[in-house]
């Protein structure tokens, strides 16, 4: 060990550590391959959803993997103290460094341009020289100009025999990076909280039910301070297909006692109340015997009426003696090559109800109504639309509350204009000299750039040939 780390001061040591790029660079691998397992790893899940994710990667071994991913906090990542405390340093990383280095590059920034002397006109790493048939008082307002019009405010100082025109522009752009530190940092406040006093979870509502809570994939309840009903459920599919081509639900927000937003979301329109959003997820199936048959029953004379019962109760059809009633459900009826009607999914792919139709008691006949043909609405004494099984379909819906969202937002602004200064805009400094030479006007061009130093020269090029017209 050096004389001088054995002499630095234990202050000396934490700052020289936390201002290390290769901290940085180490915190920074580390957050993003622990984030990948976080992601891998469906977070506050039920251990048998993971078990079952890590049996196709590690076999029956998955348990095993699984109780040490959850003992080392993996399954609860972004709540872990590992988690807070790699952020930790990776932000003390990013304040040290930006301390350290600041201030030089405010210093540079805060100082204006002056004017060279001869020496330092001369090792400037950008020249360039024209004669103009004019003198230098000629020249000066053609440069000025020619200055203004790429951008540039020029000062002037006149010296022996001689005038020295100079401008530069962009010295915030220096400042860039530092925009992007502290971007950074804003994006982790948001985040953090977010996974303090946010909340992300799922919740499945039947049809005609309400809820004043949602739930996390371990199954804790996450009070939502008000109640959520869903009103109706539907989703369409496309032609001969059992592929859903929409759904959508209509939910109904109770505050207090009162309904105050009643909205139809789908997968791409949320809803949105007291800094929770609801979003359209999945869907699922699940009927119960206070499901209810809607049907528009129209009788052959033109007589509609839409009625709804539940299971095993009768209609009738209007006009009529003719007597309805269901007698059987599928959610997604089939037919074989034999002809053998077969259910062959639990979901309501295409339902189907089977109506028995009586006369006097005695049975006139039966027939399946699909709600999704048109052509089996038809019955001998007139038209049953089979319109939907109300109760039995649940909308899925996910949950999430995220109170640092706007400062994510806020931090994702910063760290653009951050960018753009840092990339696509440049500290650029010009220095024209012109002297008087044989009643001509000797122009020399010193300039310089921290960055991008091809297209500056090309910009000193078109400069010059602007001059000399």
């Amino acid at each position: 060990m050096s004389d001088n780390k054995r002499n630095q001061s234990i202050v000396d040591r934490i700052w020289n550590f936390f201002s290390s790029i290769t901290l940085a660079v180490v915190v920074f691998t580390v957050i993003s391959l622990t984030s990948i397992v976080g992601t891998i790893i469906e977070q506050q899940a039920e251990p048998e959803r993971s078990i079952k994710l890590l049996s196709k990667m590690f076999g029956d071994a998955a348990p095993g993997v699984y109780k040490v991913l959850d003992a080392l906090g993996f399954t609860n990542m972004y709540h872990s103290w590992w988690f807070f405390a790699l952020l930790f340093i990776f932000a003390a990383n990013l304040v040290i460094c930006s301390l350290d280095r600041l201030p030089k590059i405010w210093k540079l920034v805060k100082e204006p341009i002056k004017p060279l002397n001869p020496e330092q006109f001369n090792v400037m790493p950008i020249k360039r020289e024209a004669q103009l048939k004019a003198g230098p008082d000629e020249v000066k307002g053609t440069v000025e100009a020619a200055l203004k019009k790429i951008g540039y405010r020029p000062l002037t100082r006149r010296e022996d025999g001689s005038i020295q025109i100079y401008a530069e522009k962009g010295r915030h752009s220096r400042l860039g990076v530092y925009i992007v530190h502290f971007s950074i940092l804003v994006i982790l406040i948001g985040a953090v909280i977010g996974m303090l006093f946010g909340f992300n979870g799922s919740l499945n509502l039947l049809e005609g039910t309400t809820s004043s809570a949602a739930y996390q994939g371990n199954g804790t309840a996450y009070p939502l301070g008000f109640e959520i009903r869903c009103d109706d459920f539907e989703v369409s599919f496309y032609d001969n297909s059992d592929a859903p081509k929409a759904y959508k639900s209509w939910l109904t927000i109770i505050d207090n006692g009162k309904e105050v937003i009643k909205k139809e979301i789908d997968v791409n329109n949320p809803l949105k109340y007291k800094g929770i959003t609801f979003y359209q997820a999945s869907y699922g199936f699940s009927p119960n015997k206070d499901s209810l048959f809607r049907f528009a029953v129209m009788s052959n004379a033109g007589v509609v009426q839409n009625i709804q019962i539940k299971f095993g109760e009768s209609f009738e059809i209007p006009g009529t003696k003719i007597v309805g009633k269901v007698a059987g459900f599928s959610p997604a009826l089939g037919q074989d090559e034999t002809g053998r009607l077969f259910t062959y999914a639990e979901m309501m792919n295409n339902p189907a109800a089977l109506v028995e139709f009586t006369e006097g008691g005695k049975l006139k006949y039966k027939q399946w109504i699909l709600k999704r043909y048109p052509q089996t609405w038809k019955v001998q004494d007139g038209t049953v639309e089979f319109k939907d099984l109300w109760g039995a379909q649940y909308t899925g819906l996910q949950v999430r509350k995220d109170p640092g969202v706007w400062i994510v937002y806020l931090g994702s602004i910063l760290m653009a204009l951050g960018l753009f200064a840092a990339f696509f805009m440049s500290h650029s400094r010009v220095w024209i000299k012109l002297s008087d030479e044989k009643k001509t006007a000797k122009v020399s061009v010193a300039a310089s750039t921290n960055k991008n130093k091809i297209s500056f020269e090309q910009k000193i090029d078109k400069f010059i040939k602007t001059v000399t017209g």
